[in-house]
């Protein structure tokens, strides 16, 4: 029998392990896009219960153990990877209640309640996911129960079993097959229940390997720069890039001089650019040394930020969270949730109406206590949420079960479908009627996206190379490019047909101000004199551009 001890060491030890592989999860992805998705997601939503778990005692329960883990996974959960794996631990959860201890049929009976519940939350399931390896992981966990009576025995042949049918996904689903990949949630759940399993047989906890080294990182500038995140001795960390000037005087020369002025200096060079990190006070003699180097990129342009505000601004947000939280009172009729990232669309998103905007999207999934959060300081009685990101919807729907409000999430996709969505809003009307018609208007946008591959991949028999310029139409890999401007402008081609009338172009936190105003004028020249362009400073990250078309 398991008990309540040996089960939270297990998750904890899962927690530990899906944490070390997330990156292994994440480069599942189908398309190398950079959104770091779903190793992340199960990560962050089974790590939500470390910290209560390892200040529960060894005589607890095994019921209370699964509770408090369901409960965090729950309000921890991100992305559908997620919210998958939170539903599965509430079923083990209902599975396991009122017992002290727990054997082979408690368990059975428990992943059988999980799966249930998992595939009853997605609105069409599909095969070859996670829910393709939970499901089976029930059936031989129900069969196994009948005939073994070890723990050890029985979980090594559920782990086997989740093992044996992720192999089988790649075969399950085209797009699996095409980029020659298993699923990665799947691999995800397979490796938590492995880790738990390690642990009933008798092992020990897992040890992270963040502990003992940095997040494995190529740029060894980023991964030397990290290490200063919360030193604070000087006021101002300062960055920028240089482009060698001829001539140009040895960079130790530039480093020396740093040293005087502040401390945390980083300098990495190679044969034409310079990068720099510096924390100090006086950042305009940093800049001024600089010049008798080289020139300074606009792309990415000098950043200085005062890291004494961004502090304190820290210790006032953890202070605020520590002392709990008050909802907002009910004022007005409608009230608005949006999802997005980038200061750029917050303001955007506010403009529109939106009472609070959860910061977040590709590559920061927000969890569902970060949208209940939300919902709950928003002074309407009938609120409307828009996730604006396909991986975020099912969080928000977890967080509409935990409130007394009135809430419809809209199924957004994309952002430019969350700003279609928010300009049908009609406040004469009734909740029901801007539900239709808000609903109506996003399902007539469609969106294009220009980003980057963050690693080599194949994919449909074609290499991709890391830093290649990738352009999806409505979330499919529509083709690669060596230039962010042609990509863009092919995609936006693409994307406009007879019918259309309106061409948004939300360009982001890489791409400079010159650079879309350049295209904006180039696309007002190659379309039609009907279609409307218009440009908009969205600040987002992972997308060079954003397109919205209607």
């Amino acid at each position: 029998m398991i008990n309540g001890a040996l089960f939270r060491d297990a998750v904890i030890s899962a927690a530990i392990t899906i944490n070390n592989k997330k990156r292994i999860v994440d480069e599942l992805n189908v398309y190398p896009v950079p959104d770091g998705d779903t190793g992340t997601n199960m990560s962050m939503t089974i790590g939500n219960a470390v910290d209560v778990l390892e200040r529960m005692p060894d005589n607890v329960p095994v019921s209370e153990v699964a509770r408090v883990t369901a409960d965090a996974l729950l309000r921890g959960a991100r992305g559908n990877s997620g919210v998958i794996l939170s539903l599965l631990f509430r079923g083990i959860s209902k599975g396991l209640a009122g017992k002290s201890e727990a054997g082979c049929q408690d368990f059975a009976s428990a992943l059988a309640i999980g799966v249930d519940s998992a595939y009853k939350a997605v609105m069409k399931p599909v095969e070859g996911t996670i829910l393709t390896v939970s499901r089976a992981v029930a059936e031989k966990a129900a069969e196994s129960a009948l005939s073994v009576s070890s723990d050890v025995l029985f979980w090594e042949d559920i782990c086997s079993e989740a093992e044996s049918v992720l192999a089988k996904t790649t075969d399950m689903l085209p797009q699996l097959k095409k980029a020659g990949v298993v699923d990665a949630g799947g691999m995800g759940f397979s490796i938590i229940i492995r880790a738990m399993s390690d642990v009933f047989a008798g092992g020990s906890i897992a040890e992270s390997v963040f502990e003992k080294s940095a997040e494995n990182n190529n740029d060894s500038f980023k991964t030397a720069v990290s290490q200063y995140d919360d030193d604070i001795t000087y006021t101002y960390c300062t960055e920028f890039m240089l482009r060698k000037r001829d001539g140009c005087p040895d960079p130790f020369m530039l480093r020396a001089y740093l040293e005087t002025i502040g401390d945390c200096v980083v300098l990495v060079d190679d044969d034409k650019i310079i990068k720099v990190h510096v924390h100090t006070d006086n950042p305009g003699n940093a800049l001024q040394k600089a010049l008798e180097f080289g020139d300074f990129l606009n792309d990415p342009r000098p950043k200085i930020e005062n890291m004494r505000i961004q502090h304190e601004n820290k210790v006032r947000e953890a202070q605020e969270k520590q002392a709990g939280f008050t909802p907002a009172e009910p004022e007005k009729d409608f009230g608005f949730v949006a999802v997005a990232a980038g200061h750029g669309l917050v303001s955007l998103f506010t403009d529109l109406g939106a009472d609070v905007v959860v910061k977040g999207g590709q590559t920061m999934n927000p969890s569902t206590d970060d949208i209940l959060r939300a919902i709950l300081s928003t002074p309407a009685h009938n609120i409307f949420v828009l996730p604006n990101n396909k991986n975020i919807i099912m969080a928000a729907e977890q967080a509409v079960k935990l409130t007394d409000r009135n809430v419809c999430v809209l199924q957004t996709r994309t952002i430019p479908q969350g700003i279609s969505a928010m300009m049908a809003f009609d406040e004469y009307a009734d909740f029901p009627e801007n539900r239709l018609n808000m609903t109506k208007s996003f399902e007539k946008v469609s969106t294009g996206l220009v980003t980057f591959s963050a690693r080599d991949s194949e994919f449909d028999g074609h290499s991709i190379k890391e830093g290649e310029i990738l352009a999806l139409d409505n979330g499919k890999l529509a083709f690669t490019e060596k230039d962010i401007s042609k990509a863009t402008l092919k995609l936006v081609k693409k994307l406009v047909k007879s019918g259309a009338s309106y061409v948004t172009l939300i360009y982001g936190s890489d791409v400079t101000e010159e650079s879309a105003e350049a295209l904006h004028q180039l696309l007002e020249s190659k379309l039609s004199d009907k279609i409307e362009v218009m440009l908009v400073n969205g600040g987002q990250p992972v997308y060079y551009y954003i397109i919205s078309v209607e």
